[in-house]
């Protein structure tokens, strides 16, 4: 806390002596995993023209608002998820108020949900949105490995202490990874003491491993399988998954974007059960992303088999499940939740009553009377220099004829000055 305290207060100092706008003590702050979230979830929507309220043919959802007796039509938002290497988020709309099973639901519920206006004022109901925001430290995809690797050997100490084995104590008695690719030969530190493992290359089994890592640890507050979960309409409703969910479809799978939860499987299972050789081999000829490294080549079986258990254990997502699209960037551009923020922020300054539709035709005019007048600019410039060439080509030709008339008089007056030959001066 110290720490957070001591870099707002330089934030608070230094700023206004480098930057000349408008800075104070309440425009810095530390926001919570929650306010991340909700401002992510804005910034996606906001991008794809979700808080558009035109009525469209498909992509709608019935809304039913507090104190409003009928429900609302209007587009469907879409939920984001997003797993780093430390942590995994998701945040989606609750279109409806949802009845709960216990007291203790309830006020888990009243955490984990954010009801805020995005209209320009407080009586634009039509724009209130309830999401809900969940982030869970420690299910990131580094995090998970972590975890995996310390349950792992634990479960081999343990048993070499009860039977009296040396497993992972030399490479002729590796630990048997089925998560990591065949054949690969890693070392692995824990409390001073040096793990061999080697891997097995087995998908199926490795994410069957995975499951219990679902629940957290003793060290985690929040586990997939027990807190509360708003519900989702699997019927109606899209998904963008961003970072981890976007890598591990993408970077070797290649199979980013809309996302098929059988063809990944196969993929990912025909990827596990190659052998490290080939998979190095094929890394070195350059046949993955540009972005995927010797990292993501090693971990792509483990975290392609976390990320399933993810999304179709943990958050319960059917497998057939169609409405889910791994990305890294939205038209081009890659979206943050600083974009969201700012949205936020300013939603009540006077700015909003310019909307983009009013925008569009007058910048759209400006352009064409720009254009005109730049063409006709244009036109007055090389009228101007080609009359300013005749000017000079008719001042040459009135200096040559000067020159002329001055030089046929001094032979004039040579003539009568100059006597010819047998002629006497002025005869």
């Amino acid at each position: 806390m110290w720490q957070q305290a001591a870099i707002l207060e330089d934030l608070v100092r230094d700023v206004p002596l480098e930057f000349d706008f408008l800075f104070s003590e309440s425009h810095a702050e530390v926001i919570s995993g929650k306010q991340e979230g909700v401002y992510a979830w804005i910034g996606i929507n906001f991008v794809l023209g979700r808080f558009d309220h035109k009525e469209e043919e498909d992509a709608l959802v019935s809304v039913t608002l507090a104190g409003q007796e009928e429900p609302l039509l209007r587009k469907r938002t879409v939920g984001i998820l997003d797993m780093g290497g430390a942590s995994l988020q998701i945040a989606y709309e609750v279109p409806s108020t949802a009845a709960f099973s216990s007291l203790q639901q309830e006020r888990a519920a009243k955490s984990l949900l954010a009801d805020f206006n995005l209209g320009c004022d407080a009586q634009h109901t039509n724009h209130l949105y309830r999401v809900y925001v969940n982030t869970f430290l420690g299910f990131g995809g580094n995090f998970a490995r972590q975890r995996y690797e310390e349950l792992m050997l634990n479960q081999t100490s343990t048993h070499n202490r009860l039977q009296g084995d040396q497993n992972g104590a030399n490479p002729q008695l590796p630990i048997l990874d089925p998560c990591l690719p065949v054949g690969l030969e890693d070392v692995v530190e824990q409390v001073g003491q040096t793990w061999h493992v080697r891997g097995q290359g087995d998908w199926q089994t490795c994410a069957e491993r995975l499951f219990p890592l679902l629940a957290g640890d003793n060290s985690s507050q929040t586990s997939l399988g027990n807190t509360y979960q708003a519900p989702i309409n699997f019927a109606n409703s899209e998904f963008y998954g961003f970072s981890e969910f976007y890598y591990c479809t993408e970077d070797v799978l290649r199979l980013g974007g809309p996302y098929h939860a059988p063809t990944f499987m196969r993929a990912a299972q025909d990827y596990c059960s190659m052998s490290w050789s080939s998979l190095t081999q094929r890394f070195n000829d350059k046949l993955y992303s540009l972005h995927a490294d010797l990292h993501r080549v090693k971990y792509q079986c483990f975290k392609s088999a976390w990320m399933h258990q993810v999304l179709h254990k943990g958050f319960n997502f059917p497998t057939d499940y169609s409405g889910l699209y791994t990305a890294q960037l939205v038209y081009d551009r890659e979206v943050q939740w600083t974009l969201g923020a700012i949205l936020y922020k300013t939603r009540f300054l006077p700015l909003r009553d310019i909307h983009p539709e009013g925008i569009r035709p007058a910048h759209s005019s400006w352009l064409h009377l720009s254009f005109v007048y730049n063409h006709y600019l244009f036109f007055a410039c090389i009228l101007v220099v080609m009359l300013a060439i005749g000017l000079y080509l008719l001042r040459l030709h009135r200096i040559h004829r000067q020159q002329l008339r001055s030089a046929s008089l001094d032979l004039l007056w040579l003539a009568e000055v100059v006597p010819l030959p047998g002629q006497e001066p002025g005869s």
